[in-house]
């Protein structure tokens, strides 16, 4: 019975629905780097969406505000335009597993595209250098 009370108290790690209805759609297949960057009209929707995004799906693991506790990687420190792009679409198609065992789930089998890149775009807002 402790073991139960252990794992519920965890929370429940279900992946949230994010209402994306503000940005553009982008359809099922994927575009290679983020279309919701500085230059998209409705950038500021983007970041606000992704910041309630990751907040409710990313924070458990990656930290607060994007900032890790050595969980899992700090991703303030990804790399800035279509290296990071593709290293986090990567990331969230394929998520990440070690010795069988998931450290990440596929999160695109969850949140869409939209959901997924208003992230990324939340992130750059945050993104350092040190």
């Amino acid at each position: 019975m402790l073991l139960s009370a252990q794992v519920m108290a965890h929370g429940d790690v279900t992946p949230q629905a994010i209402d994306t209805h503000l940005l553009k759609p982008l359809g099922e297949e994927w575009l290679e780097e983020n279309p919701y960057g500085q230059d998209y009209e409705n950038h500021a929707a983007a970041v606000e969406i992704g910041f309630s995004a990751y907040t409710q799906n990313c924070a458990r693991c990656h930290g607060l505000e994007g900032v890790s506790g050595g969980i899992a990687p700090d991703l303030r420190y990804l790399e800035p335009g279509i290296e990071g792009d593709e290293w986090f679409k990567y990331r969230v198609i394929n998520g990440a597993v070690r010795d069988g065992r998931v450290y990440m789930p596929k999160m695109a089998d969850y949140l869409n595209q939209e959901a997924l890149w208003a992230i990324r775009s939340w992130l750059e807002t945050v993104a350092t250098t040190e």
